[in-house]
């Protein structure tokens, strides 16, 4: 699990706990930061790195629920694994309900914990790298003018180059010139690729003739 660009936050009040968290996470290799409170995590500054956060559920102030719902209210989409020294089932439902992505009951295994620590840190990893293919392919979108946005949604949507000149009062020619345009500058290659592309920016796309674009 080797793997320097990847961060533990570990939000405990027993410095016994969080030392022991500290020191298995750096024996495999990943850096770690720790904090008593989770006024503590929030207040600090952290690595735009892949990540995850060892949340205790019973802390001082802001409980682990709380801050829970404190990141996902800023967006701050860290996996959270949360540790209990109590087997509340109620509590645990309501923490995968709201994104946990894993609950362990103290004493646990090492094992089970570092298991969690990776799957959580790969969530992170995928997660981000959508997240910029996402930035990537809205920038190339927003790079297109008004007339190439009518044209890719009509496309999308499955018209014909003829039906698309009907509709935009435009040359079947002039279509197929904004449709290599919308092509090229958003990096499709093929019209499969371009729906694609279509749903991830979860733009509305054009399903029948009577739609009108302008």
């Amino acid at each position: 699990m080797k793997d320097a660009e990847a961060i533990v936050f570990v939000v405990d009040d027993d410095s016994s706990i969080r030392e022991a968290i500290e020191s298995l996470v750096k024996l495999v290799g990943l850096r770690v930061e720790t904090f008593g409170t989770a006024q503590e995590f929030l207040r600090a500054e952290r690595p735009d790195l892949p990540g995850c956060v060892v949340l205790d559920v019973e802390l001082p102030g802001l409980s682990g629920l709380d801050l829970q719902r404190e990141l996902a209210a800023h967006e701050i989409k860290l996996p959270i694994i949360f540790i209990t020294g109590y087997g509340d089932i109620p509590m645990s439902v309501r923490a995968m309900k709201a994104g946990a992505l894993e609950f362990l009951t103290k004493p646990f295994r090492d094992q089970d914990l570092l298991d969690a620590i990776q799957q959580a840190l790969e969530r992170d990893r995928t997660a981000r790298q959508h997240s910029r293919e996402n930035a990537e392919l809205r920038k190339r979108f927003d790079a297109l003018t008004t007339r190439e946005r009518e044209v890719m949604s009509l496309v999308a949507g499955g018209w014909l180059n003829k039906q698309i000149g009907f509709e935009l009062e435009i040359s079947e020619i002039t279509v197929k010139i904004h449709r290599g345009r919308v092509m090229n500058k958003m990096g499709a290659q093929s019209l499969a690729e371009l729906v694609r592309m279509t749903e991830k920016l979860e733009l509305p796309k054009a399903k029948d003739q009577s739609l009108k674009t302008r």
